[in-house]
């Protein structure tokens, strides 16, 4: 082999050579402590139903929900996000078993706490389409559209009895124009100064969320496309990051997380807060689905996009592998 000079001069391989050499120069570390969980509780139920849609996720009772935050815990993860899924018998166009002290949601904060005290940040999902017959995220008008002011009303209403019932973290999702600072208000206004506000701050309509419908028992009928955020757009992303530390938010998040790494990594260089995001049902779905065929390596596949995600700059990930990856990171 001829050798021109010293050419090549420089040699990145050499950093690449054994294990401990790319892990001892590793520029992204995934920790466990990054993590969150979210995690369904149904209503009437005594025994957890499987999530089809998303191989290895359930409904929980709230006895198996106590047990994995158990598990969260003891795996170093970070928080817990709950979701509420109530008896379709009490959904309605107001979602006021979203606001009923004594509504599943409400029922499982308290349930959790109790298990786990501070050990896990307990977060709750702040948004009525869970608990609506139409499956909207807001009260809708006589014409069928979602009232943004009617609808800020019951989030106010919804952080008091979550916080009442004891989440640390309230996660407003609707993307209602003015929600974080209603909900800042009404928290403070109730004696609730301490929970934290976790805002949805860019939400796209994605064609992502699909299988998220059947593990919140979604009554949709029609899209979120008037107030959800378009996916072509990156300013708009910008503009309602301001408007949301503006009025309070303790925290942001982008959702969903994958297919917008380039929106994550704008929203951490524009912000001193820390910055969330939402590895959602079909992204894992995805991976599950193409390891079950062979396709791919699912553990590798599985820290590769949450490292992206966290190299992209979030602070916390919203996984539904934060037990099973927090684990393995534990054994290194």
């Amino acid at each position: 082999m001829t050798v021109y000079g010293n050419f090549p001069g420089s040699r990145p391989r050499r950093l690449r050579t054994t294990p401990a050499m790319r892990r001892m120069v590793a520029e992204t570390r995934l920790d466990a402590a990054n993590l969150i969980l979210p995690a369904f509780v149904r209503e009437g139920i005594d025994a957890p139903v499987a999530i089809s849609t998303m191989p290895g996720v359930q409904q929980h009772t709230l006895d198996t929900l106590r047990k994995a935050a158990v598990d969260a815990v003891s795996a170093g993860v970070s928080g817990i996000m709950l979701f509420g899924v109530p008896a379709d018998e009490k959904k309605d166009g107001r979602g006021t078993a979203g606001t009923d002290p004594d509504g599943i949601l409400q029922v499982a904060l308290r349930a959790v706490r109790e298990e786990v005290g501070d050990d896990l940040i307990v977060m709750s999902d702040l948004c009525l389409d869970e608990f609506t017959d139409h499956g909207h995220c807001g009260v809708l008008t006589e014409d069928g559209r979602v009232d943004n002011d009617a609808t800020l009303e019951r989030y106010a209403e919804m952080a008091q009895v979550q916080a009442d019932a004891g989440a640390h973290v309230v996660g407003p999702s609707g993307m209602m124009d003015g929600q974080v600072g209603v909900i800042r208000d009404a928290l403070d206004q109730t004696g609730h100064e301490d929970v934290s506000i976790l805002a949805y701050t860019v939400k796209y309509a994605s064609a992502f969320y699909g299988p998220f419908r059947e593990a919140v028992g979604s009554s949709l009928r029609g899209d979120r496309k008037t107030y959800q955020q378009d996916p072509a757009n990156t300013r708009e992303a910008l503009r309602e990051l301001a408007l949301d530390l503006e009025e309070g938010a303790d925290m942001v998040m982008v959702k969903p997380a994958g297919p917008y790494l380039d929106i994550l990594a704008k929203v951490a260089e524009s912000t001193d807060v820390p910055v969330a995001a939402y590895q959602i049902s079909g992204e894992y779905a995805m991976i599950e689905a193409a390891a079950e065929k062979g396709w791919i390596d699912r553990d590798a596949a599985i820290l590769e996009s949450l490292t992206g995600i966290r190299r992209a700059g979030a602070q916390m990930i919203l996984t539904y592998w934060a037990t099973e990856v927090a684990q393995r990171l534990a054994r290194g």
